[in-house]
């Protein structure tokens, strides 16, 4: 796949897009030497990647992808927070928070690409993620309290909506590290691929998404994000409250004369 523009955030942070993907963005955890440890630094390049990506109506899909062959994520910078004092730790939070943040608020469509080792804040930036693709030889886990702290990222949140509570708490109080097969039959993620085809497949998926109406995916996932948690009547208030954002739209617009007249649509993404 040819890179059409690159741009890089701070050290570790890459977005590209491809050709003929003009819509698709690839956002790129560039640590290698690191196995992409999320540094203070690498925080705050990932929440700067993610509003500049939040304010560009031209993405339609976001693809999270790591630099690394054996790694997406391996969680937080553990060296890094081993030297901070209290008061430093405290201090970091807020940058830290940010990034995982600036993921899950991201107003497309987002696929993770999940390769090798996804652990603590590493699965927690893929939990973030709308729909994870993982290959053959992904290893995820929430392994916080062997350390002694908690998922910091989302992790206690966003995991038991994904299996329930049970078995997040399972899985967070264990600590235990979940292989690929295991981790597709109980709903870590959402796709299993062959081994080194996560990111190949995850592009492909995001160009397929990228070819629906840009205001009704960013519609459609505020209903489905904000609907979360709510009783159903509630959930379709927000449902109802999204279909008259994109009712009278030039997307809706389009939509439908495109399918009228049998043609592709050229969405005017307003």
């Amino acid at each position: 796949m040819t890179v059409m523009s690159e741009q890089r955030f701070g050290e570790f942070v890459v977005v590209r897009r491809h050709e003929g993907q003009e819509h698709v963005a690839e956002l790129v955890l560039d640590r290698p030497k690191a196995m992409n440890a999320v540094s203070s630094d690498m925080a705050r390049s990932l929440t700067a990647a993610c509003d500049a990506l939040g304010a560009d109506r031209d993405v339609r899909v976001t693809v999270l992808t790591s630099s690394h062959d054996r790694a997406f994520c391996v969680g937080a910078d553990l060296k890094e927070r081993n030297s901070f004092t209290d008061a430093e730790l405290l201090r970091q939070r807020p940058t830290a928070r940010a990034a995982y943040t600036g993921v899950l608020e991201l107003p497309m469509p987002v696929i993770a690409a999940v390769h090798g080792f996804a652990l603590g804040g590493g699965f927690e930036l893929a939990l973030a993620c709308d729909v994870i693709v993982a290959d053959a030889t992904a290893v995820v886990g929430l392994p916080e309290v062997s350390v002694g702290v908690i998922p910091g990222g989302g992790g206690t949140q966003l995991l038991p909506r994904r299996v329930g509570a049970a078995r997040a708490a399972e899985l967070v109080f264990s600590a235990r590290r979940v292989e690929a097969a295991e981790a597709r039959a109980l709903g870590l993620v959402d796709e299993l691929v062959e081994a080194g085809r996560d990111r190949e497949e995850a592009l492909a998926l995001g160009g397929r998404i990228a070819a629906n109406s840009p205001v009704g995916l960013r519609a459609a996932k505020r209903a489905l994000r904000l609907g979360q948690g709510l009783d159903l009547r509630a959930g379709l208030e927000v449902e109802d409250a999204a279909w008259r954002a994109v009712a009278f739209s030039g997307d809706r617009a389009e939509g439908v004369a495109a399918f009228n007249e049998k043609r592709r649509p050229d969405w005017p993404g307003e």
